[in-house]
């Protein structure tokens, strides 16, 4: 049996209503298994030569890696940044169900 390779995708928002926006249709259209969103929290980074602080929400998404490219895509087209942060991570350990249940529940299968 060959192993499902599972996705964490990381964006952040600056409105709690667009990260939450972003998570149920992401799970609605079967391109994320499951979504988190958490927050506030306080980013620091740099941004059109300036220092910028600004509170955003934090949205977790599982996929797979056959799905990673229709999620970063639809995230690319949904979300209200100019330049979203899209930061996909390799999970190292998943438990194999769960791992199952995320392939059965994406459409990347």
């Amino acid at each position: 049996m060959q192993k499902t390779k599972i996705f964490i995708v990381v964006t952040t928002c600056s409105e709690r209503e667009d990260a939450d926006r972003l998570a149920d249709m992401a799970v609605r259209e079967k391109l994320a298994a499951c979504a988190q969103v958490s927050g506030p929290i306080s980013s620091y980074y740099w941004w059109q030569g300036a220092r910028e602080k600004t509170e955003e929400w934090q949205v977790r998404m599982k996929t797979t890696e056959s799905g990673y490219q229709l999620l970063e895509n639809f995230i690319r087209q949904n979300h209200p940044y100019e330049l979203p942060q899209i930061i996909a991570l390799e999970a190292d350990k998943v438990l194999p169900e769960f791992a199952q249940w995320v392939a059965e529940n994406t459409e990347g299968k």
